[in-house]
């Protein structure tokens, strides 16, 4: 995904700068980048005309999501890029009809909710040209986001067992 376009050149340099990536570009398939505590997936899965999906195109790939989804059993903290995929999560996670329209998270660039289940959601912009050559997003604002990410997941962590002392037995 986000393979070898601009979107994917802002992604995976981020991903490699924060820790997610080994390499900060992917240019094909088998390029060897890999990831590290993170997945990359779609809300559709192809390129629609004019670079939007119809709602018909978002309803038919939503099971490749729910099924990933429920696949990716240890999931803390998701990371949306877009409205379209924003909104798609919530429908795949089953968040939209469970949850009244007035308590859905809204959608805004930055913003941080925890969904009922515990899941942290993250939204941004999308790096699309769009909005990364009009200044709507910029990489400061990018690295904004994946370095909240990063404390999330932190914040997220089990805390490590401690080793509790054997109990002595008594002085006789």
């Amino acid at each position: 995904m986000f393979t070898g376009d601009s979107s994917g050149d802002w992604l995976y340099a981020a991903l490699h700068r924060f820790g997610f990536a080994s390499g900060a570009s992917s240019t094909h398939r088998a390029d060897g980048l890999g990831l590290r505590d993170c997945w990359v997936t779609a809300a559709a899965r192809c390129a629609p005309p004019a670079n939007v999906p119809l709602p018909i195109e978002l309803q038919r790939c939503r099971p490749y999501l729910e099924t990933e989804r429920r696949l990716l059993s240890r999931v803390r903290v998701v990371l949306v890029l877009g409205r379209i995929a924003h909104d798609a999560y919530l429908r795949a996670a089953g968040w939209w009809e469970r949850l009244a329209p007035r308590d859905r998270p809204r959608f805004a660039h930055a913003a941080v909710a925890r969904l009922p289940d515990g899941t942290m959601l993250v939204s941004s912009y999308h790096p699309s040209r769009q909005n990364t050559n009009t200044g709507r997003l910029t990489r400061a604002m990018w690295h904004g986001v994946f370095r909240r990410v990063r404390r999330l997941l932190s914040d997220a962590r089990p805390a490590p067992a401690r080793a509790v002392p054997a109990p002595t037995a008594p002085d006789s």
